[in-house]
């Protein structure tokens, strides 16, 4: 996947959002299965009248079935004449083929060397539970979990501070054959609301495969009184998975934000976000 650009071409930044309730997460995949991907691929190939040409987007973070999205961003590079004569009009026609559920916000012309997936320096999601004893506002249930034990915030919180830096997280990812669980987590830290929704921000340079929600599964287990303060912290220090941490449910999670060096660090962070990266003394394990 290189940061150049083919001639001819020129690559365009999208700025984007969906309601994941019905999508089959971001990636494209066999047997005609709804995801975002997919649907904004259709949509571009038929606003554009390519006819059979797909022009394939590069996203900033996948995102699982359920998962929603405020500020997910991805890119695409497209013939040069093609953005000349069709630039301005996209966003406009894009509006009008895409479903309710999925809108694309801006289209402009990336700057040199950008990569929507290996430029960016920070993913931000957010994750909201209510422990209400009557249960999920029916217009929420669709982006609010339920947690039927009183939650203690400051408890999740002491125990969220205890994650913080560069750790192997794989005691709460799901592992993929040959990709690192090394990732630093810059914050983690939950606030209840005037409405009684507990809101978690998670941000990290990048995350693997099921860690956001296993985080906040080990963090709702502290809240409600079933371990302690320690417990998330003394898990991630196994290295291995537990039992007890559960992958909360993916209707909860938004990724909210996603953030991009100055130019002049770009090719410096797309190079370091390909490097498969080992912690301090651990010989590239």
């Amino acid at each position: 996947m290189s940061d150049d650009v083919q001639p001819g071409h020129v690559r365009i930044r999208l700025d984007l959002s969906y309601d994941g309730t019905q999508f089959h997460g971001w990636a494209k995949q066999a047997g005609g299965k709804r995801t975002v991907q997919g649907e904004i691929e259709d949509a571009l190939r038929t606003v554009t009248r390519s006819g059979e040409t797909t022009y394939e987007l590069t996203v900033a973070g996948r995102t699982d079935a359920g998962v929603h999205a405020r500020g997910q961003v991805a890119h695409v590079d497209l013939p040069g004449e093609l953005w000349a004569e069709q630039g301005e009009k996209l966003l406009k026609r894009l509006a009008g083929r895409l479903s309710k559920d999925v809108r694309v916000w801006s289209l402009r012309e990336a700057p040199a060397g950008f990569n929507a997936r290996f430029s960016a320096i920070w993913r931000r999601y957010a994750y909201r539970v209510t422990d209400h004893p009557g249960g999920v506002d029916p217009l929420l249930r669709n982006h609010v979990l339920w947690h039927d034990w009183p939650l203690d915030v400051d408890a999740m919180n002491e125990a969220a501070g205890r994650l913080l830096g560069e750790h192997d997280f794989a005691a709460y990812c799901k592992r993929r054959e040959g990709a690192t669980t090394i990732r630093t987590l810059q914050e983690l830290s939950l606030r209840r609301g005037t409405d009684g929704i507990i809101t978690a921000t998670v941000r990290a340079d990048a995350f693997c495969h099921n860690m956001v929600r296993s985080l906040i599964g080990a963090l709702l287990f502290v809240g409600d009184g079933h371990r302690g303060p320690e417990w998330p912290g003394k898990v991630l220090a196994a290295g291995v998975r537990d039992s007890a941490v559960h992958v909360v449910r993916p209707h909860g999670l938004t990724l909210e934000e996603v953030g991009y060096p100055a130019a002049h660090g770009r090719a410096a962070r797309n190079k370091e976000a390909r490097n498969k990266r080992s912690l301090p003394g651990c010989g590239g394990c």
